[in-house]
């Protein structure tokens, strides 16, 4: 096992570098740049020039990206030009944020998509069925934005049940150390700010906890269905093996393994999906701010975010193979 995580994990630094490269050249291939962005329409080309001098935009591509890899490799991501901080403390920041954004729409997505579709499968043909797969079909088709900005209008502005955008009521004083609002609501003894911090994050969680609610109950469906109907478990019911058992160790067990392949996936998709859902609730995460930086061409900031988000993803990936050995021993053997 731990040979198999260290081969997986030196395989990731050829990765990387490629990714380094594409993103690179992406970036550098968008209209505009930072130096029209920064002036607007006092963009005069001897303006433009100034700027893209001061930044070291004039230099030759290769040597930027040279100057940019050695400066990467020491752990200096750069400076934001739109706001002159470093990346890694713009991250700092905003990183918390979305992360409890997603871990609570991943929660709500698999806490209701796996029992939703074990019992829709359980029933499969009857009218309880049909509707789990409706309702899936229907979550999967909906745009994010769209599902944001309905929750927003239904449930903040007409019932005014829950606030409408940010993290924290601004009149909360509330102490915060690993900008995790609700964890440090928690650790301080603070629970108001944290039960007022967890109300700021259910709107976004359920708009973007939607489609991967939606696929996780149609691939657990799918899959609950197959196995169940497998030779192993017909010979369970044929010794006697009570329904419990049959139920929990030979059909879910054996059905979660491209479940949890479709958590990891959509556990790595909920921060592309975080662009739009925190620009809606004006939630101050990674998502809104990436947004803003690809609009304002700010280079070390899309390259930053980026390639972390990458990072992250393929950690994501390396924690789903290892999960498979944990629900199943045969793919430990092999």
């Amino acid at each position: 096992m731990l040979r198999t995580i260290g081969r997986r994990i030196l395989l990731l630094i050829p990765t990387l570098l490629g990714l380094t490269v594409l993103l690179f050249f992406w970036v550098r291939a968008l209209p505009g740049g930072p130096a029209v962005a920064l002036l607007g329409e006092k963009a005069t080309p001897e303006a433009v020039a100034e700027i893209n001098r001061l930044y070291g935009f004039d230099r030759p591509l290769i040597e930027q990206y040279v100057t940019w890899l050695g400066r990467l490799l020491s752990g200096d991501f750069g400076s934001s030009i739109q706001t002159g901080r470093p990346v890694l403390e713009e991250f700092a920041r905003r990183f918390p944020a979305t992360i409890e954004l997603s871990v609570l729409a991943m929660i709500l997505a698999v806490g209701i998509g796996v029992p939703l579709g074990y019992w829709a499968a359980r029933r499969s043909g009857r009218w309880g069925d049909h509707t789990a797969v409706a309702l899936s079909l229907v979550g999967i088709t909906i745009p994010v934005f769209f599902l944001a900005f309905i929750l927003k209008y239904v449930f903040a502005v007409q019932l005014g049940w829950l606030p409408s955008d940010g993290r924290q009521n601004p009149r909360i004083d509330a102490t915060h150390y690993t900008n995790f609002y609700v964890l440090d609501g928690v650790l301080t003894g603070e629970f108001d700010a944290a039960g007022d911090a967890l109300l700021h994050l259910i709107l976004p969680a359920l708009a973007l906890g939607t489609i991967p609610l939606a696929i996780i109950v149609r691939i657990t469906r799918a899959s609950v269905l197959e196995v169940q109907n497998a030779d192993y478990v017909r010979t369970g019911m044929a010794k006697g093996i009570s329904q419990q058992t049959l139920r929990s160790r030979f059909i879910l067990r054996n059905a979660m393994l491209p479940v949890v392949t479709t958590i990891g996936l959509q556990t790595g998709l909920l921060i592309s999906g975080a662009v739009l859902t925190e620009t809606v609730f004006a939630f101050p995460g990674i998502g809104s701010f990436l947004a803003r930086a690809i609009f304002t061409r700010d280079f070390p900031v899309l390259q930053g975010f980026i390639l972390f988000i990458a990072l992250l993803y393929a950690l994501i990936n390396l924690l789903v193979d290892v999960s498979y050995s944990l629900i199943d021993p045969r793919v430990r053997v092999q």
